[in-house]
């Protein structure tokens, strides 16, 4: 029988690692599943599904927990913003990010190839592993208790995503920050227009409970808004 040398480390530690977070677990093979890549079933003939399917539907509750949560947190974002910050907060090094902070690494059922190449480290690996873990979760409570477990992860970084000029633009931040001072609305609100149409400049001042609080210039309106809001968060001390 070509049984993995680490099978039952690998239980251990997936039982630990269940234990420590106080999850309600009945099933632990489920959760020993969405720790099982497929190099470890392809080694082991005591290991007979790897994580796959755990993660396909770990991703489907992901999307669902993070944009509703995303829906609520930010009333005022335009349904492209929540997109852009829905898919900062699931795409793979955030979710590996994640898996690091719950020290998911020493749980993965690697074979030795990945085991010898950092596979306990590796953002792809622990991305599918949180995403299966999610799926595990679900399965085995509801989505309820699967969103309880996910939105403190994204209270937690929702500061360090925005933070991130890749990830958030001025307006972005500039609604995030109002967002959470209770400020009221914000609002872009075209002042003026100049030149000939072919050359046309926009002024639109970024303005909270009809005060403006950011002025800026641009070709088009989008960009006079973003300008407006660079200019509220400089004014604002946030750049």
């Amino acid at each position: 029988m070509n049984l993995h040398p680490n099978t039952g480390a690998d239980f251990r530690s997936v039982r630990a690692l269940v234990e420590r977070l106080g999850l309600p677990v009945k099933n632990l093979s489920l959760f020993v599943r969405a720790f099982t890549h497929r190099s470890y079933v392809n080694e082991s003939s005591g290991a007979t599904e790897d994580n796959e399917r755990l993660e396909f539907l770990g991703d489907a509750v992901l999307d669902f927990v993070v944009g509703a949560w995303v829906y609520n947190h930010f009333p005022e974002m335009a349904e492209g913003e929540l997109t852009r910050l829905r898919s900062a907060l699931v795409r793979t090094d955030s979710l590996a990010a994640f898996a690091r902070r719950l020290d998911f690494g020493p749980a993965l059922r690697l074979g030795r190839g990945e085991l010898a190449s950092g596979g306990r480290d590796r953002d792809n690996l622990l991305c599918g592993a949180f995403e299966a873990f999610i799926g595990a979760l679900y399965l085995e409570t509801d989505i309820q208790a699967a969103a309880q477990f996910i939105e403190p992860l994204l209270e937690s970084t929702r500061e360090q995503i925005f933070s991130k000029p890749d990830l958030s633009d001025a307006k972005s931040r500039l609604q995030e920050w109002t967002q959470g001072q209770k400020l009221g609305a914000l609002v872009y609100a075209l002042v003026g227009t100049s030149g000939p149409d072919h050359e046309r400049t926009f002024e639109v001042e970024a303005r909270v409970n009809g005060k403006a609080i950011g002025h800026g210039r641009g070709s088009s309106k989008a960009s006079a808004e973003q300008e407006a809001a660079k200019a509220a968060l400089e004014q604002l001390g946030l750049v």
